[in-house]
């Protein structure tokens, strides 16, 4: 049974941000994206996807070695088809000259089979670039939706409610998206954050805001 709950696959990263999947950490895409002046939150829980942007795109990463090892990349193409998330799914593939000869056969099966946006790059370079311009572009052009939802995702509070036990980066901007305070985070119960961060986190993030205290009742 899958036991990830479904906010977490639509957690919106705020503007100038990316989320990431933690396997991307040590990479020379990331590494541009900081160079770009994009910053990151790193996490484990996103699923299929590589990379969520705050224009409510995620992207999953096809690489050259991806394509040649074989027809994996398809299964996990399904998958991420298959989600059930609330963003536009974007495809990157590598285009290189070691991948040229299948890349039509990836297309076809990305845009015609699934029925996905496919953006061809020629490395994680140019990925990084791409990656750059959808997140500094959703910065100018929505300046109304920027303003709302940063009220919302208060840097200050989000540094907060990642500091409860449980809680990750992608949690708390799920949590933050439902409730816009902490107080509402603290008088919330465990069944209202449970749909949202799952059954484990939920106790963990009730228990750490009603502690006992020293002093008793």
């Amino acid at each position: 049974m899958e036991t990830k709950a479904p906010s977490l696959l639509n957690a919106v990263p705020p503007y100038g941000h990316v989320i990431t999947s933690e396997k991307w950490r040590n990479s020379s895409l990331i590494q541009s994206l900081k160079g770009g002046g994009v910053k990151i939150l790193f996490e484990n829980e996103l699923g299929v996807a590589d990379f969520h942007l705050p224009n409510k795109s995620c992207i999953l990463y096809v690489s050259e070695c991806d394509i040649i090892a074989g027809n994996s990349y398809k299964r996990k193409l399904v998958r991420y088809r298959n989600t059930s998330s609330s963003f536009q799914e974007l495809v990157l593939v590598e285009k290189t000259r070691l991948s040229e000869q299948n890349f039509s056969a990836v297309q076809k099966f990305v845009v015609l089979d699934l029925g996905l946006t496919l953006l061809p790059v020629s490395g994680q370079t140019e990925a990084s670039q791409l990656i750059s311009q959808i997140v500094h572009g959703e910065d100018r052009e929505n300046p109304f939706r920027r303003r709302s939802s940063s009220r919302l995702l208060d840097p200050k509070v989000l540094v907060l409610v990642q500091r409860v036990p449980g809680v990750g980066g992608v949690k708390a901007l799920a949590l933050l998206q439902e409730f816009s305070s902490v107080h509402q985070l603290c008088n919330a119960a465990p069944h209202e954050l449970e749909p949202i961060v799952g059954q484990a986190a939920a106790k963990q993030i009730h228990s750490f805001f009603h502690k006992p205290t020293a002093a008793g009742t």
